[in-house]
C-alpha cells in the first residue's frame, strides 16, 4: 500500500463508522446480560436499581426520537423556527411537570404494590380486572406509530448517509440517495441491533445503552450544528455565517407570523403525552428511590434545548435558496417538494467530510435507537403482565417462562413494525403529532386516577373510549395523516380559529371521564384508602 493511501475507500468511510458504532452499541447493551439474575423483575425493571444519572439519561434518550432530530429539522425546513416554540420550549416544561406530578406518585405506588405496567395500576385504581382488555390494544396501537417514527427515520438516515457506497448494487433516480443502503435494509439493520441487546440485556441493557446513546447524540449533535452552520453561509467565520443564515430566512419562517395563535397554543398540549407513554411509565418504575427523580426534573428542559434548538435552526436555514440550491435537495418521487425527512442527513453528508459525516450519522442513529429499545421492551412487558398472566394466572408461569414470553412478543412487534414501515407511511413529524395526540387524550385519566377520589370505573372506561373514538374520527378526517396541515376550524363572530385535533380529543376524554364518574357509583372505601390515605371516602348517599 502506498504512503498516504487510505485502507478504506472514501465512499465507504461513513458506512464503516456506522457499522463500528452499531457493533459498539451491541457490546454495551449485551454486557448488561452478565448482571442478569434470570428473574422477571430484573429483566423488566432492572431490580429497581436505576439511580438519578441513569434515570435522567434513559428518560431523556427515550423521549428524543427521530421526531426530535429528523422530524424537527424537516418541519422547520417547511414551517420555520416557530416549530421550536410549538413543541421544544413547551416540552421542556411539561415533561418535567409530568415527571414530578405523575412519575413520582407512580413510582411510590409501584414500589408499594409491585406494579410493573401502567395497566396494573389502573386495574387496581378503577377496581376493574378487565380494564386492561380495553386499554392494552389501544396503547399498543398508539405505540406502533411511535415505533414507526424511529424505523422510518433510521432507514432514511442510513440511505442518505451511505449514498455512493454501492452505486451498482443500489442505484436510485436521486443523486442524494443513489448507491446508499436502501431504506428497507437500513431500517432492518437498526431493528436487528436494537432487538439483540433488548433481547439479552432487558431493562438494564436498555438503560446502559440509552445512557451511552444519549451522550453520543448530544455531543455529536452540537458538533453537527457548528460544522453545518460554519459552511452554509459561505463566509469565513461561524459568526458571519450565523448572520447570513438568519438574514436569508423568509420573514414568515423567521417568526411564527404565519401560524395562528390558537393553533400555536393548542399545539402545546402535545408534550403532555409523555405522561401516558407506557415506556416512560416503565422507566419511572425502575428508579431506586423518589430522590432519583430530582435530577431528571431539573436537567431535562436544558437537555431538550441543547438537542432541539440546533436541529430547528439547521432545518430553517436550509429552506433558503441563498444557502442550499433547491435543485440539489432530495425529492419525493413525482413531486417538486423537497423530502423534509432527508434534510438533516442530506446536510450532514454534503457539509461534513466522510469521517465526520459518519460520526454525525452515528449521533443521529443514537437518538433514534435510544427510544426504540424502551418501546420494544415495554410492549413485551405489557404482554406478559397484562395479557399472559391475567389469562393464565400468576402461579402458572415461572419467572423464566415470563421472560421468554416477553422476548417472544418483542420479536413479533419488531417484525410487525418493520413490515408496516415498508409501506412508506406519512412524514415522521405528522406521524408523531397524531401518535402523541392520542396519548395526550389519555392524560385526564392518569391525572384523575392520582388526584381525584371520585373517579369511577365507568368514568375510566368512558374516558378511554372517548379518546380513541374522537382520535380515530379526526384521523380519518385528515386522510389518515396525509393532510399534514389538518386543523379543526371554529368560527366565532365571523372569525375562524384554527385548533389542533389534540384539543378536541382531550376535551372529549375529560368530559366523558367527569360526566360518567359523577353519575356512577364511587370507588370503595378500601380503594380510596389504598391510593389516598386514611380519609373516608364519600358514600353514595352524600354524592350530588
Amino acid at each position: 500500500m502506498k504512503q498516504g493511501e487510505m485502507m478504506i475507500p472514501e465512499h465507504l468511510i461513513p458506512l464503516t463508522i456506522i457499522l463500528c458504532y452499531l457493533a459498539l452499541l451491541l457490546m454495551v447493551g449485551t454486557l448488561a446480560n452478565r448482571l442478569f439474575t434470570g428473574g422477571k423483575t430484573d429483566y423488566l425493571l432492572a431490580s429497581h436499581s436505576i439511580g438519578p444519572f441513569l434515570l435522567l439519561m434513559s428518560l431523556f434518550g427515550t423521549t428524543m426520537t427521530a421526531f426530535a432530530l429528523v422530524g424537527s429539522s424537516g418541519e422547520s425546513f417547511k414551517e420555520g423556527i416557530g416549530v421550536y416554540g410549538m413543541l421544544a420550549s413547551s416540552s421542556g416544561i411539561l415533561h418535567s411537570l409530568c415527571f414530578f406530578l405523575i412519575g413520582v406518585k407512580i413510582w411510590r405506588f409501584g414500589n408499594r404494590y409491585g406494579y410493573t405496567t401502567q395497566i396494573e395500576f389502573f386495574r387496581d385504581r378503577l377496581e376493574s380486572r378487565r380494564f386492561g382488555v380495553l386499554l392494552f390494544p389501544i396503547l399498543v396501537g398508539l405505540v406502533i406509530p411511535y415505533l414507526l417514527i424511529g424505523v422510518i427515520g433510521g432507514g432514511v438516515v442510513m440511505q442518505s448517509m451511505t449514498a455512493g457506497s454501492f452505486p451498482d448494487l443500489f442505484p436510485t433516480s436521486s443523486p442524494a440517495t443513489s448507491g446508499g443502503l436502501p431504506k428497507w435494509l437500513g431500517s432492518g439493520l437498526i431493528c436487528g441491533v436494537v432487538l439483540i441487546y433488548v433481547f439479552f440485556g432487558g431493562m438494564r441493557g436498555t438503560a446502559w445503552a440509552n445512557a451511552f446513546q444519549t451522550t453520543i447524540f448530544m455531543v455529536l449533535g452540537l458538533v453537527a450544528f457548528f460544522v453545518i452552520a460554519s459552511k452554509l453561509g459561505g463566509k469565513a467565520s461561524l459568526y458571519e455565517n450565523l448572520i447570513v443564515c438568519s438574514e436569508a430566512l423568509d420573514f414568515d419562517k423567521a417568526t411564527r407570523e404565519g401560524m395562528s395563535k390558537t393553533k400555536f397554543l393548542t399545539y402545546m398540549l402535545i408534550p403532555l403525552s409523555v405522561g401516558m407513554f407506557p415506556h416512560i411509565f416503565q422507566h419511572w418504575l425502575t428508579a431506586k428511590s423518589a430522590n432519583s427523580f430530582k435530577l431528571p426534573v431539573v436537567v431535562h428542559p436544558l437537555f431538550i434545548m441543547i438537542v432541539w434548538l440546533p436541529c430547528v435552526l439547521i432545518g430553517a436555514w436550509a429552506s433558503s435558496a441563498l444557502l442550499v440550491d433547491p435543485a440539489s435537495l432530495p425529492k419525493i418521487p413525482g413531486t417538486e417538494i423537497p423530502n423534509a425527512n432527508a434534510i438533516l442527513p442530506f446536510l450532514v453528508s454534503t457539509q461534513a467530510g466522510p469521517v465526520l459525516g459518519g460520526c454525525l450519522t452515528a449521533g443521529i442513529l443514537a437518538a433514534i435507537m435510544s427510544s426504540l429499545d424502551s418501546q420494544f421492551l415495554c410492549l413485551g412487558t405489557m404482554f406478559t403482565e397484562d395479557v399472559l398472566l391475567p389469562m393464565g394466572g400468576k402461579g402458572r408461569f415461572s419467572d423464566k417462562q415470563q421472560v421468554w414470553a416477553a422476548r417472544g412478543f418483542i420479536i413479533g412487534i419488531v417484525l410487525v413494525t418493520y413490515l408496516i414501515a415498508q409501506l412508506n407511511p406519512t412524514s415522521v413529524f405528522a406521524l408523531g403529532v397524531w401518535c402523541f395526540s392520542g396519548f395526550t387524550g389519555l392524560i385526564p385519566l392518569v391525572l384523575a386516577a392520582l388526584y381525584w377520589r371520585r373517579l369511577t370505573k365507568w368514568g375510566g372506561y368512558a374516558s378511554v373510549l372517548a379518546t380513541i373514538l374522537s382520535w380515530a374520527y379526526l384521523f380519518y378526517q385528515s386522510g389518515f395523516g396525509k393532510d399534514r396541515g389538518f386543523t379543526v376550524n371554529i368560527s366565532v363572530g365571523g372569525e375562524t380559529y384554527e385548533t389542533m385535533a389534540v384539543l378536541w380529543v382531550t376535551l372529549a376524554s375529560s368530559l366523558a371521564l367527569v360526566g360518567i364518574s359523577l353519575v356512577t357509583r364511587p370507588p370503595s372505601e378500601t380503594t380510596i384508602r389504598r391510593f389516598f390515605g386514611a380519609r373516608k371516602a364519600e358514600s353514595p348517599s352524600n354524592v350530588g
